[in-house]
């Protein structure tokens, strides 16, 4: 199920993201049209992370965010996505816990199923996404399931295009290296939050 603002709100093509957002400084009904545009697609991001009873709950709230920091946003973009993506990360990483118990309920899932390759392939790709830091799992889910950009997810976590490539390097190498010997490959220990027992 789709959640639409108002309809009719601008004319989104005439005007770029940054244009709209400009704009909704003077008139704030103008933001609907960057709810219209990309809710969906933010809504859509959460459920594949967090689920479906809490997707609503995060891009709400990443439009709440959004919203009342436009100001902030660079309006020489044309695309507010990647912005918009960014504020869903930080809204997720509090969602952390209800993140890391889904995942763990997919490997439980598997567990319990009838023995194939394809269930555990799932299991052993869901142990492999749970053995990475927080940031390279973000990262890494900005490009597979957001199918954004290493530059736009540079725009969404506001670091530099060599870090992603880094994080996307070292998260590709740890999962194809956990999958290939079937046992975790040692979470970085440079911050203890990383851990699963926060």
């Amino acid at each position: 199920m789709a959640l639409r603002a108002i309809p009719d709100v601008h004319d989104r093509e005439s005007a770029s993201d940054g244009r709209v957002i400009r704009r909704s400084l003077a008139d704030p009904s103008a933001f609907g049209v960057i709810f219209e545009q990309h809710f969906d697609t933010v809504h859509g991001y959460a459920r594949r992370r967090v689920g479906a009873d809490l997707a609503e709950e995060i891009a709400t709230e990443t439009f709440v965010r959004a919203f009342d920091r436009r100001r902030t946003f660079d309006v020489d973009r044309p695309d507010a996505l990647p912005w918009l993506l960014g504020i869903a990360a930080n809204v997720l990483r509090r969602h952390w816990r209800s993140e890391r118990r889904r995942l763990q309920a997919y490997g439980r899932a598997g567990d319990r199923a009838e023995s194939s390759e394809d269930e555990e392939g799932r299991v052993e790709l869901v142990a492999a996404l749970d053995s990475l830091s927080r940031d390279e799992r973000e990262t890494l889910f900005l490009f597979a399931v957001a199918d954004l950009s290493y530059e736009q997810i540079s725009e969404a976590l506001g670091i530099p295009v060599g870090t992603v490539r880094s994080r996307l390097a070292r998260a590709r190498g740890r999962v194809r290296q956990h999958l290939r010997s079937g046992s975790p490959v040692a979470r970085p220990s440079n911050d203890p939050k990383e851990s699963l027992n926060v």
